[in-house]
């Protein structure tokens, strides 16, 4: 019951105009999915957002299909995770370039461009600390970031990169091997 897994992956490509509608190709191309776009609600006059204005796309895949996306995309970042991209109950990372993707063409009408996924964790049970019912924050339920370095580690041969101290250009291997940046 304790054992954490997969609830979903999100991929999500944020922009406007032109480049909104070739992440809408990507994502759908990527994940055999219909993606949706994402609309802001607020007014933000420095960025010129405006209610209504459409901001990015985005698809979320759950189940067995989610675990064989990630095992597609991870070869694209070289099986590398830095350390800051892990989070209590998710990690996120992005994807510079689609084409860097094993089995993925170049698609003429989206040209070169990235995405951002974005896997998120669950225990058994998470639902029960989400009801209105009870108040309150469910500690025991959230999964930590070493269990899901540990999952990533075993289950889909990543590596965890940290970073030395004292020295911004260097990451250090979970096994203690210096990589340059």
């Amino acid at each position: 019951m304790r054992t954490p897994k997969i609830e979903k992956v999100v991929l999500n490509v944020g922009g406007v105009g032109e480049k909104l509608e070739k992440g809408v190709i990507l994502l759908q191309k990527f994940s055999g999915r219909k993606p949706v776009k994402i609309v802001a609600k607020k007014r933000i006059p420095t960025w010129g957002v405006r209610p209504g204005l459409e901001l990015g796309v985005k698809v979320t895949i759950r189940g067995p299909e989610a675990e064989a996306l990630i095992k597609r995309a991870l070869p694209a970042i070289n099986n590398t995770l830095k350390a800051r991209q892990i989070r209590p109950n998710f990690v996120s990372f992005g994807i510079p370039e689609y084409i860097e993707i094993p089995g993925m063409e170049y698609i003429r009408e989206v040209g070169i461009m990235g995405f951002e996924m974005t896997i998120t964790f669950v225990r058994t049970g998470r639902r029960v600390g989400m009801k209105k019912v009870k108040g309150g924050k469910v500690r025991r339920q959230d999964v930590t970031a070493e269990e899901i370095e540990q999952i990533m580690v075993e289950r889909f041969k990543t590596k965890i990169l940290r970073r030395v101290k004292n020295d911004d250009s260097k990451w250090l291997e979970k096994n203690n091997k210096t990589i340059e940046k």
